[in-house]
């Protein structure tokens, strides 16, 4: 069997069984190919035919990259996983990388906004232009939410219900979940629909039925929120950039800091294990040692004793 039928197999069943997204799939695809390129010019081209020797040679040549050590750790998991997958399917007896181990990644924190930089950036989403008011809206629904863009920008008008409150989100791997949006949110979306949607669709004669469009109409992509989140960042004044999931960063940690329980929130975020809950409890950890150290008045040594 050829490396592009054992590659079509596997790609298949992450997309069909396993029922990843399309990014995820891409950025599997993407590790495997970069690999067999990696082998074809080594002198070893056949995936099946791969030893521990081709792997640690192809892990140094990622480290003469000087990638992060988060890329090498994801194309390992790819590797491993495509493995794993022929070992289950008889086309392979032991697999190459069984005795390759990697430290893991360092943890990062996740970023997000303080209390008065999310206002800053809610004051900056307003405006009486047609556009400002879906600019709003997306502010206003990720940080209700915590959505992630590709959950975003697939929301169609029948995914929402003002009555009670929800919004029906598809998540990775086509996985289904109800999240409550609440009433600024829903005051943003309903008054986007009156003075822009409605008025957009007519104009340039679309006919669908996703929630958010751009400036012709059509649906808006995922680079489409990612540039509308920066240009409302830039209004702010305020340093740095904002990407989308800072504020699925803020309404993790916001919901934590204000008493909600780790499982809640890991339904609302769509995330498949605790896991990847737990790493916002990091954050809510570090920011109460930061106000701590800031407002509590024995927390360090007082600056006129320290010269005595």
């Amino acid at each position: 069997m050829s490396n592009q039928e054992l590659i079509d197999r596997f790609i298949k069943y992450l997309a069909i069984e396993r029922r990843y997204s399309d990014e995820t799939v891409k950025a599997y695809l993407f590790d495997l190919k970069k690999f067999e390129s990696f082998l074809e010019e080594s002198g070893t081209s056949n995936l099946l035919a791969v030893k521990l020797y081709d792997v640690r040679l192809y892990l140094s040549f990622l480290d003469e990259q000087k990638l992060s050590r988060n890329t090498i750790s994801r194309t390992l998991s790819s590797l491993r996983g495509f493995y794993h997958f022929l070992i289950r399917n008889d086309l392979l007896d032991e697999n190459p990388l069984s005795y390759i181990s990697f430290k893991k990644k360092q943890l990062r924190l996740p970023q997000y906004l303080y209390e008065e930089e999310l206002e800053k950036l809610l004051r900056a989403a307003e405006g009486a232009e047609m556009l400002d008011y879906r600019n709003r809206a997306l502010v206003e629904l990720f940080y209700a939410t915590g959505i992630r863009v590709s959950e975003c920008k697939n929301i169609k008008l029948q995914d929402v219900s003002f009555e009670l409150g929800v919004i029906l989100i598809f998540g990775k791997g086509n996985k289904e979940r109800y999240v409550p949006f609440g009433y600024y949110a829903a005051a943003a979306i309903q008054e986007y629909l009156e003075m822009t949607r409605t008025e957009l669709m007519a104009k340039h004669q679309r006919n669908h039925d996703y929630l958010f469009v751009s400036r012709l109409g059509d649906p808006l992509t995922a680079g489409g929120i990612e540039y509308i989140l920066k240009q409302i960042m830039k209004k702010t004044g305020l340093t740095g950039t904002l990407h989308p999931h800072m504020l699925r960063h803020t309404f993790a940690t916001d919901m934590l800091n204000n008493g909600a329980d780790m499982r809640t929130v890991q339904e609302l975020l769509g995330h498949a294990s605790l896991s990847s809950t737990q790493i916002y409890t990091h954050v809510t950890k570090d920011a109460l040692q930061r106000n701590y150290n800031k407002f509590h008045p024995r927390a360090k040594r007082d600056s006129k004793k320290q010269g005595e």
